[in-house]
């Protein structure tokens, strides 16, 4: 007989709580080989990302790529980690901490909010399990991957399902899938470009580098590819760009396998030998700052330009913890818990009165802390 876990200890008197889990793909605990290691095992075992023969690759991953990759990898996020760890974590720290102060300002009765990465630390399991044990009966999962794909949202929702099929009280439960042409998300792009572009000058070309797939994945129904394709456009059209002056690329190629095209690196070459001078980077599909946009785009991509004739790279910071990426994944946020008594007034009335549900239990001999 399976066993299920619960919250210990549970009590009438509980009040009942929203639950927001932020997730995003994670980080390793430290730029060590070591830490790389266990980082990219549990990355790189995931079926989701890596769809092919488990047995084939389970024998590459171990026997090759991990007494291979790690140490170089462990010197690429030694370049951008900083005290308090790696960026995509001291960032999704401040996410969190200005989406729960937004939410406790427009929401009516208590929530806590949680970031969590589907690899490393903080685990989705530790952030599930803490909101349970602070009370969430309803829990939002809000991935930050603005566009939709197996390999990223549909791996999340994977762990949050996995941990879930555990408990013995699975609360309520509601998932972002994604909003790659929110309005809101649009804007904040559009601002962010203008802003560089007022204090850098403008480019002769702009590139919407988005994290790449294999094509493979594209062809067997991921629709990735296509929102991506959406957002970039959105963004041009809102900042008015001709048709030459911006274009899709696709980043962080692994493996020998054809991936989406055409690829960042390989463009930013060619511009750079076609005579172009000046060329910026904007990546829609990074809600914060990490290896893939730091490391790789405004390091590896600017030595690649310059070293082909091109002058300046300016890669265009992700939206981080700006003020409207905030406002904007609050709004999202809101919007998708309509209904639920926080978020509608309309549903107050049916809200739980903790201390009335511990007197009916007294009153029937119950003993405080079983559940009702």
């Amino acid at each position: 007989m399976p066993m299920y876990s619960s919250k210990p200890n549970a009590r009438h008197d509980d009040v009942p709580r929203l639950g927001v889990l932020v997730t995003n793909l994670g980080t390793p605990d430290a730029p060590t080989t070591p830490a790389l290691r266990r980082y990219l095992a549990e990355f790189l075992g995931d079926p989701r990302v890596v769809e092919i023969n488990r047995v084939l690759w389970w024998l590459l991953l171990h026997g090759v790529i991990l007494r291979t990759r790690p140490k170089k990898s462990a010197a690429a996020y030694a370049e951008v980690w900083e005290e308090g760890g790696s960026p995509l974590l001291t960032i999704g720290k401040d996410q969190v901490a200005g989406i729960d102060e937004r939410l406790q300002e427009r929401l009516d009765g208590p929530v806590s909010v949680k970031l969590a990465m589907r690899y490393g630390n903080p685990s989705i399991r530790e952030g599930l399990q803490a909101l349970r044990d602070e009370g969430a009966e309803r829990i939002l999962v809000l991935p930050l991957y603005p566009q939709y794909s197996a390999t990223t949202v549909g791996s999340t929702y994977d762990a949050v399902f996995d941990e879930l099929k555990k408990w013995r009280r699975i609360p309520e439960l509601r998932l972002i899938g994604q909003y790659h042409d929110d309005p809101g998300y649009i804007d904040a792009l559009a601002n962010t470009i203008r802003e560089h572009r007022e204090a850098n000058g403008k480019p002769e070309k702009m590139l919407f580098s988005f994290h790449g797939m294999p094509r493979r994945y594209l062809l067997n129904g991921d629709n990735y590819h296509c929102q991506c394709q959406k957002t970039a456009r959105l963004v041009a059209e809102k900042l008015e760009l001709a048709d030459d002056e911006w274009q899709v690329t696709f980043q962080s190629l692994f493996g020998r396998e054809v991936w989406l095209q055409p690829y960042t690196d390989a463009t930013v070459k060619s511009l750079a030998e076609s005579g172009m001078k000046t060329l910026d980077v904007i990546c829609p599909g990074f809600s914060a700052d990490c290896l893939e946009t730091l490391e790789e785009i405004e390091g590896e991509n600017a030595e690649i330009f310059e070293d082909n004739g091109g002058e300046n790279l300016r890669y265009i910071r992700a939206l981080n913890a700006r003020e409207d990426h905030l406002n904007m994944l609050t709004d999202l946020v809101v919007d998708h818990l309509q209904g639920w008594p926080e978020a509608d007034p309309a549903v107050k009335r049916s809200r739980r009165d903790p201390q009335a549900t511990l007197e009916r239990a007294r009153a029937m001999g119950s003993s405080q802390w079983m559940d009702e």
